[in-house]
């Protein structure tokens, strides 16, 4: 009855069902982990932003790797600026995620002679990427500045290219190890996201602080794979009783056909017979007889 499962193509259709299953479960757990990482990243976010803002030395000093618990804290920080050492990080996303442009980093020498970097925020790239933007000038004089507290940029964690020969004083990653070489002095790990205080004139205009209330759609992908994984057997089931019943039909029809075709011929011997015996010939000598 289900020995059709032996055949070569159900063969293969099985082997594929059964590797399907874990591959789907498997790509299931990964989106709920996706989920379960964005919710706890959303909450660490939250906690952050509402924490009491530190001294920016509270956190880090030169050459430390900002630990990620810390990240979005507010911390101040107070110096003055070295627009000497100023650059642009480019193809960077203004407050509408569509536009490109440059943040601006500039350093801030604090008074212990540690520098921390700050990105004041995002301008426009203008029709010329070749040469140094027309960037709005830093406060003169001694400043505090407030932000949120980042880790260094990577291209590992970032996915940015870290692109080579760039026009001067333009990057592509915010990172103090690789401006302290430039500036050949102490530089704090991470930099600053700037918050306050405000540019009279809204430029450069201040980075937004990050989503923290979307959860995304992971959720959502992970209980669709597991119906995909629970739909491979149903739907193998589904496919083996029709075959099942399709088979049985056209086993059931072909005996109908043999049964048809045996009665035909029977039925066709049996006249062959009565012609030979000269039967036919009887009702008209009685029709004959009758007649007289």
């Amino acid at each position: 009855m289900y020995r059709f499962l032996l055949s070569r193509q159900w063969v293969i259709l099985t082997l594929v069902g059964l590797a399907l299953i874990p591959v789907m479960i498997k790509l299931g757990f990964w989106q709920l982990h996706r989920h379960e990482h964005k919710v706890a990243q959303n909450a660490l976010i939250a906690n952050s932003l509402a924490a009491e803002p530190v001294p920016v030395t509270g956190l880090t000093a030169p050459g430390r790797v900002l630990p990620h618990h810390d990240m979005w804290r507010t911390v101040t920080a107070t110096g003055t600026y070295d627009t000497a050492h100023e650059v642009v990080v480019r193809q960077r996303t203004a407050a509408d995620e569509q536009s490109i442009g440059y943040y601006v980093l500039t350093p801030l020498r604090l008074p212990n002679g540690d520098d921390v970097l700050v990105n004041r925020g995002w301008i426009s790239a203008g029709n010329d990427l070749t040469r140094f933007p027309d960037v709005p000038a830093a406060p003169k004089g001694k400043v505090t500045v407030t932000g949120r507290i980042m880790a260094d940029e990577t291209s590992t964690e970032s996915g940015i290219k870290d692109t080579k020969g760039l026009p001067a004083r333009q990057i592509m990653l915010i990172n103090s190890t690789e401006l302290a070489k430039r500036l050949q002095r102490p530089v704090l790990g991470g930099y600053i996201e700037q918050t306050a205080p405000k540019p009279a004139d809204g430029k450069p205009e201040l980075v937004p602080e990050p989503d923290h209330d979307s959860i995304g759609p992971h959720m959502a992908y992970a209980i669709q794979w597991w119906i995909f994984a629970a739909a491979v057997p149903v739907g193998w089931i589904i496919l083996v009783r029709r075959e099942r019943r399709d088979r049985a039909e056209a086993a059931a029809k072909e005996a109908d056909e043999a049964e048809e075709a045996d009665e035909a011929g029977a039925a066709e011997a049996e006249s062959e017979i009565s012609v030979e015996s000269g039967e036919p010939a009887e009702p008209v000598a009685r029709t004959a007889a009758i007649t007289d």
